[in-house]
């Protein structure tokens, strides 16, 4: 198995480079340079697998060989042995047709652990094997600076920076973060938007000589190694309700495209998803794409739902790539096109070929307030406003055909949001016992302003050991 990118112009590599490295040198982002595809009696023989041993067979084939089947099984069950569920990812039914896929069992209550778990563990493995060192740098617009700084601490070989908006996450998801005062961790909150981090972050992988100096690897799901750890669970979900005899529809709420991006992967291995559901908020930019090809910019704005609350999403070129017949030139045309005037030209073939597997669907503060109240009254149900706007997507995209059952990506513990959450059912979700006395936890930050000089030249000062 190699890797491309989307932009063409970077070399191809394989699974451990692709790992460490995050972003192309040409900015464009590493895709497989083929898709693997299971069979009918392969997809089968998956049925009833611990998730541990589905997720490392899943998986396998992305490796390319650089790890055995045993070492990435062992890594994958060392990342779920301390969920709190014993399925993992256990999936609820909650109506006739409607099923809650649970992915916030996880340290950090957030379906970003699924990945990061797994994810720390590779880097270890990978590092210690080369002898190397790194400084892992990402975005967060809020659950996966904490699950990824939760994934990394204290390990050996790794520093981890992580920018956030400042103001714009929850207080759980802020203090997941600025609590853990582990020696290689830093957190800056950024003066500004998520989509300012995430610029900010690409900036800093495009600057060839910083990102040698610091030795920079990522861990937003630009980087391919993210997504590959995201398709297992559903899988376990369509497999647990039929499949590959039935087909399933999938809900997800989405900002950066990166968790539905897995679920179209599945499907690219032959798992029968019948559609897939791109469930936004008020920033609804892939809906209104979805709806009426109109990929365009407009100022984020605050929501109930604030790991959604953005407008540029990365992981939309790996789509866009697939849908210009793997066009690199192209790809990077319309993306600097995109970068340079705020709107994303995407040519009328490739938009169909979108609306052909996904449907969108977006829905307001008020709205996820009464679908939390509507799930909690009819069902007895606590969902996280995330969760909330992807059961809505779900309801409202449904496919025609009843006996389709529809799979939302439940994300994020109710109580990561328990302000909203009590808004809308008078109930307030407690933590979990092991974050029982997090508002009492010393918090430790930075404060910056949304500036690239700024941000580097601190980044010089407080991640250096890494470059020695």
């Amino acid at each position: 198995m190699r890797y491309i990118s989307t932009r063409g112009e970077a070399a191809p590599r394989g699974f451990e480079d692709v790992l460490l490295a995050g972003l192309a040198e040409d900015g464009g982002l590493f895709v497989p340079e083929a898709w693997p595809r299971l069979g009918a009696a392969e997809w089968r023989a998956l049925r009833g697998l611990p998730y541990a041993e589905l997720a490392a067979r899943i998986i396998h084939p992305f490796t390319g060989g650089a790890l055995g089947f045993e070492e990435l099984h062992a890594l994958t069950r060392a990342a779920y042995a301390g969920f709190r569920h014993p399925a993992t990812v256990p999936l609820v039914q909650l109506g006739p047709r409607d099923f809650a896929l649970e992915l916030f069992h996880g340290p950090t209550l957030a379906f970003k652990d699924v990945a990061l778990q797994l994810l720390g563990r590779l880097f270890d493995h990978v590092l210690a094997r080369r002898g190397e060192r790194i400084t892992i740098l990402g975005a967060t617009s809020g659950d996966t600076g904490s699950a990824a700084i939760e994934a990394c601490r204290d390990r050996a070989a790794v520093d981890i920076v992580i920018l956030h908006p400042r103001g714009r996450t929850s207080e759980v998801q802020r203090r997941q973060m600025t609590t853990v005062l582990a020696p290689n961790v830093v957190n800056i909150a950024i003066e500004g938007s998520f989509d300012d981090c995430q610029d900010l972050v690409k900036a800093m992988f495009m600057d060839a000589p910083f990102r040698a100096e610091m030795r920079l690897a990522a861990v937003n799901s630009i980087n391919w190694a993210r997504i590959a750890a995201q398709i297992p669970y559903y899988a376990a979900a369509a497999l647990a309700l039929g499949a590959p005899e039935r087909a399933v529809a999938v809900s997800v709420p989405t900002g950066n495209f990166g968790n539905v991006l897995a679920a179209w992967a599945a499907k690219r291995m032959g798992l029968p998803i019948a559609r897939l559901i791109v469930g936004a908020n008020r920033n609804d930019i892939l809906a209104r794409f979805l709806a009426a090809n109109d990929m365009s910019v407009r100022a984020v704005e605050p929501s109930l739902s604030p790991s959604m609350d953005i407008q540029v999403s990365s992981n939309f070129e790996r789509l866009l790539f697939e849908l210009l017949g793997r066009d690199a030139a192209a790809t990077a045309r319309t993306m600097r096109d995109f970068r340079a005037t705020g709107r994303m030209p995407v040519p009328d073939p490739a938009w169909r070929a979108a609306t052909a597997e996904f449907a969108g669907f977006s829905l307001d503060d008020a709205g996820t307030l009464a679908e939390i109240a509507r799930w909690h009254r009819e069902a007895g149900y606590l969902a996280d406003p995330h969760t909330a706007v992807g059961l809505a997507a779900g309801r409202a995209c449904a496919p025609a055909d009843r006996g389709v059952p529809v799979v939302t990506a439940a994300t994020a513990h109710p109580a990561k949001f328990p302000e909203a959450v009590e808004r809308a059912t008078g109930q307030r979700p407690p933590l979990p016992p092991a974050l029982a006395d997090l508002h009492a936890r010393e918090e430790r930050l930075c404060v910056l302003p949304n500036d690239l000089a700024a941000v580097q030249g601190f980044l010089r000062r407080h991640a250096l050991r890494n470059a020695a």
